[in-house]
């Protein structure tokens, strides 16, 4: 969703210019989680759209202030914009899937991630977020070899929770990047080939 909602301009560029010497990985739950991101994001938009419908009909109906004619035409164009924006975050939003199906490694759901999930609740406050982890961890476990980093903007989740990233570097997470931008400066220094 940071690619959606462009919060992380440089994360699209790096879908799009993925180096040679990274093997993209996601856990297949957060293809999901990014839907229903997206739906909440219609729900806001849609409960927006109606406040902003419910002010232009009024500012449309008053005949007597000076400045209801400028409102009701600002308004309109607010409510353009904001539709407007709706669509980009659902062309990127697609458009970042489609990038990620074609170059990321899916690490699948299995019993056992959920089973590690349930039993070591890492994240107590958003279980998606703590099958997310698991998923994670579970498949660095199974590249112990290899240089691994975390890119993700959930920094209240997973970069602020000292039991996160005492149990992403026991798996051998040896960086978290909050910012695609951070993330290639780090990659530009590194020689070896690595998962992220």
């Amino acid at each position: 969703m940071s690619i959606a909602t462009g919060r992380d301009p440089q994360a699209s560029t790096l879908l799009r210019q993925m180096p040679a010497s990274v093997q993209l990985t996601i856990p297949s739950i957060c293809y999901m989680e990014s839907f229903s991101a997206l739906e909440d994001e219609v729900k806001r938009h849609n409960y927006f759209k109606q406040q902003l419908d419910n002010q232009i009909s009024e500012a449309n109906r008053d005949l007597t202030s000076q400045h209801a004619q400028s409102l009701f035409f600002n308004l309109g164009q607010s409510k353009i914009d904001h539709e407007r924006r709706l669509d980009d975050i659902d062309l990127r939003l697609r458009q970042s899937i489609e990038q990620l199906s074609q170059n990321a490694e899916m690490i699948d759901l299995t019993a056992n991630i959920i089973q590690e999930s349930l039993n070591a609740t890492l994240i107590a406050k958003d279980p998606t977020d703590n099958l997310i982890l698991h998923c994670i961890l579970s498949h660095a476990r199974l590249h112990p070899t290899e240089t691994k980093a975390f890119l993700s903007g959930n920094i209240k989740e997973f970069r602020q929770l000292p039991e996160v990233q005492d149990a992403l570097q026991q798996a051998g997470v040896e960086k978290y990047f909050s910012r695609t931008e951070d993330f290639l400066g780090w990659l530009q220094s590194q020689s070896t080939n690595f998962r992220f």
